[in-house]
């Protein structure tokens, strides 16, 4: 009925290993009922080659930290990783960044062998900003204090190393280290450079402000226009250039809403229509968000024949749109089975009537089975069938649950489910109580049902858990509050 899912890096969701790589309830529970060496094998195999598809999205180093402490796991192969060889040649965020953040709940937890851990890789691994975040929230001062000067001994004491200590100072997620060094009066000359690092790091943000390059108001539409076609530049080795380009495009089209008048309209359109890519990406872009009523033919045009990055760039100008008559062409655009036909059935998901349901529904089944349980654009239809009750899409919605890699996916289709089946309160809602997503937790906190003795039971230890965030604790207490009697 679906496509395959079909992922060299991800498990089948049927396995020990697939569910817990998505993240889901389930997969903690199975853990706890497999022999143990088979249950370790798949959760150090998570911990050491992160699976997530967007690892600043998801969420899954508490829900990996309490598995790893109820199997009573040890720190022996996260230890491994982070002081592994590979620490000196790959020094990507994402090779250790998970195994750091586990080791900080473990920590919160009373692991103190996780704490000790935490404060070596600090002190020597390459990923130590992150390790240091992780330290700032849970360790002592006496002990951030001491990680100090070996931090500093990081930047050499030239223009060079002070810049980079300047920018690992700005980038700090947790200030606190940082505070605490600079207020050392066991190290004068560490207080000192810290103190100057700081001053300068405030006159060059004030400087960057005065130099901002850009178009600014006061160009001409065709200025804005040609600006808008320039290679953009970015000096970062892992620069994007699709990205960058819509970066440009959509910059020009704001400027384009500060210099261009009525007058201009004309060349506008001129330029929307058979100007350079670049340019008519804008352009569109600025057509769109005023809903000119030419527009509309112009987006439909430019995703027949335009090149692939005017196609995209009149979808997103279409998506932008917010008037009737927008709404009124996505109802025709929605029946073909193109890229401009589902961005059509995403506008209709999120701002359609009760007359919409089919197209909607149409489209969340077209997209399933054509490009499987991870595509794009499935958060807002999912979305859209809980905004429009659509009931008949349980099944399909059921499906996605299960094999979707993405647990941010999975929390909106378990929303979904709880609009649109009644199964969901007896079923998948109980899984979610060990779900890696917060707002996942917190839905199944609220409508779980407490006929499975296993809800109970989970609740309470929810709401002991200091590591469990405030939402879903504040769902529980109302679940679990005493009714006062009626007499």
């Amino acid at each position: 009925m679906f496509a395959e899912y079909v992922d060299p890096d991800t498990a089948p969701s049927g396995t020990l290993l697939g569910l817990l790589q998505r993240g889901r309830g389930d997969g903690t529970l199975h853990a706890l009922a497999a022999p143990r060496a088979e249950a370790l094998a798949a959760l150090h195999h998570c911990l050491l080659h992160d699976p997530r598809r967007d690892w600043q999205l998801e969420n899954r180093s508490l829900y990996y930290a309490r598995l790893h402490r109820d199997l009573q796991a040890g720190p022996a192969e996260l230890e491994a990783h982070l002081f592994a060889p590979a620490d000196l040649l790959d020094q990507r965020e994402e090779r250790t960044g998970l195994a750091l953040s586990v080791l900080g709940h473990l920590t919160s937890y009373g692991d103190t062998r996780a704490r000790d851990l935490l404060r070596r890789y600090a002190a020597v691994g390459s990923n130590w900003q992150w390790a240091l975040d992780e330290l700032a929230v849970r360790d002592d001062d006496a002990a951030l204090r001491a990680l100090g000067p070996r931090t500093l001994e990081r930047f050499p004491r030239t223009p060079e190393g002070d810049a980079q200590l300047a920018t690992a100072l700005r980038e700090a997620y947790e200030p606190r280290p940082w505070r605490l060094w600079e207020e050392d009066e066991r190290h004068p000359e560490q207080r000192a450079r810290l103190a100057a690092v700081r001053e300068t790091q405030s006159f060059d943000r004030w400087s960057r402000q005065l130099r901002t390059p850009g178009p600014r108001p006061g160009w001409s539409v065709g200025e804005v226009l040609d600006w808008a076609g320039q290679t953009p530049h970015d000096p970062s080795p892992q620069a994007d250039p699709g990205r960058l380009r819509r970066a440009r495009e959509a910059a020009a089209a704001r400027c384009l809403g500060a210099v261009a008048g009525p007058e201009d309209r004309a060349e506008l359109l001129a330029a929307a229509d058979r100007g350079p890519d670049a340019a008519r990406g804008a352009a569109l872009r600025h057509l769109a968000e005023r809903d000119d009523p030419a527009v509309l033919d112009l987006i439909e045009a430019a995703c027949l024949t335009a090149p692939a990055a005017v196609a995209e760039a009149a979808r997103t100008a279409f998506a932008r749109m917010r008037g009737p008559a927008a709404l009124g062409r996505s109802r025709r655009w929605a029946e073909g089975e193109d890229e401009l036909a589902t961005e059509a059935a995403v506008m209709l998901a999120r701002r359609g009537g009760p007359q919409d349901t089919a197209r909607v529904l149409g489209a969340l089944r077209r997209i399933v089975q054509t490009e499987g349980p991870d595509a794009p654009c499935l958060p807002a239809l999912v979305d859209g069938a809980a905004r429009l009750a659509i009931e008949c899409a349980a099944p399909v919605l059921r499906h996605l649950y299960r094999e979707t890699a993405s647990s941010q996916l999975r929390g909106c289709t378990a929303a979904a489910l709880a609009a649109t089946d009644p199964q969901f309160p007896a079923g998948f809602a109980v899984e979610c109580l060990w779900d890696c997503e917060e707002s996942t937790r917190e839905l199944a906190a609220r409508v779980a049902t407490t006929g499975d003795a296993r809800v109970v039971e989970r609740l309470r230890r929810l709401a002991a858990d200091p590591a469990e965030e405030a939402g879903v604790q504040s769902a529980i207490r109302g679940r679990l509050r005493p009714h006062p009697s009626h007499g």
